[in-house]
């Protein structure tokens, strides 16, 4: 069974202007800029926090936000977002995005029938992807319904305190 497992040698990180940065697996405590290698150390304690020691410099870190594989990251004061992809992911959000052209809307519908307990969007609103946009409720858990991809709230066909059946239209996306 061990031997059936997908084995992953490297995974991309992806800024949120797109700038893709590589790193090879198992991850080393160093990083490369141009030609050399530099030694970096993630480390935390009561007195700074968590931080990253580089060139007996401490830089603090915080993960200000965590959902699936996005991230938002404080650094050295500095706001970052990024998300950690596959190649096998990354593979396909460039396939996906090769059709973004020809795409004009995104339909969110309904993963499973449930009640709608809250719309966290207004139509007009801006989206990102990854964002939130639906909280359904389905055999007493409470499921965030999340937007494929970014853009404008066109029509929300959904209100609280009502059900859905599976497939039924929730949020229109203008991309």
């Amino acid at each position: 069974m061990e031997k059936d497992k997908l084995k992953i040698k490297k995974l991309y990180a992806l800024s949120s202007e797109n700038r893709k940065f590589s790193f090879s697996l198992p991850l080393k405590q160093t990083i490369k800029i141009g030609k050399r290698e530099y030694e970096v150390k993630l480390k935390s304690d009561e007195k700074y926090g968590t931080y990253i020691l580089w060139k007996n410099r401490k830089y603090p870190v915080e993960i200000v936000r965590s959902r699936q594989n996005k991230y938002e990251i404080l650094f050295n004061n500095i706001s970052y977002t990024f998300t950690i992809e596959t190649p096998f992911s990354l593979q396909r959000m460039k396939v996906l995005d090769s059709t973004k052209g020809k795409i004009e809307k995104e339909y969110i519908k309904a993963p499973m029938p449930g009640k709608i307990i809250d719309v966290l969007v207004r139509e007009g609103s801006t989206v990102l992807r990854g964002e939130p946009v639906v909280i359904l409720e389905a055999m007493k858990m409470q499921n965030e319904i999340l937007s494929p991809v970014n853009g404008t709230i066109e029509k929300i066909s959904v209100r609280a305190n009502t059900n859905v059946m599976k497939e039924d239209l929730l949020v229109e996306i203008k991309l």
